[in-house]
């Protein structure tokens, strides 16, 4: 339900079994759906992880797990792009984010690293520390761009696929 897409995701202080394989369930969850990112309170978690496939960008690169993550820059160049969200099927819009950022997070070791991204990357990442944030994509729209798709929004919330 959007309760808890509203909800601020809790650091993750121990990373037991239990939540290595849930993090991994939900990459493979992602993965199905063909998605570009999730974040664990799409899946009904609110734990502070999400996970971005790169492989879209680069075929050698694996889906990465981010835990924690944190953003460290951002960049002053703000760009305008198409989002959407497996949490709303079939509604794109376009959302101006910064265009670079450098993310502080934990791989699923547990060890920190700096991960600098730009262009889609950085807007898929962005996204999903929104959802971990309890920001939805549509949260960012204009008035117009809200009065625009509120019918599809209802329909969304019924089971339809707009």
């Amino acid at each position: 339900g959007e309760e808890v897409l509203r909800e601020k995701a809790k650091a993750i202080e121990n990373l037991n079994g239990d939540l290595v394989k849930f993090l991994n369930d939900m990459n493979e969850s992602m993965q199905a759906a063909k998605g570009l990112g999730l974040a664990a309170n799409q899946v009904g978690r609110t734990v502070r992880a999400f996970t971005i496939d790169l492989s879209h960008f680069d075929v050698l690169a694996e889906p990465k797990i981010i835990i924690n993550p944190e953003i460290m820059e951002k960049s002053d160049l703000v760009v305008t792009g198409e989002e959407g969200c497996l949490s709303f099927p079939g509604l794109y819009q376009m959302i101006q984010r910064p265009n670079k950022i450098t993310v502080k997070a934990l791989d699923l070791d547990g060890k920190e690293y700096y991960y600098e991204a730009e262009g889609l990357v950085a807007r898929i990442m962005l996204h999903e520390i929104d959802h971990l944030d309890g920001v939805l994509f549509i949260d960012k729209l204009t008035a117009a761009q809200r009065s625009l798709i509120k019918s599809k929004l209802v329909r969304i919330k019924a089971g339809e696929r707009v």
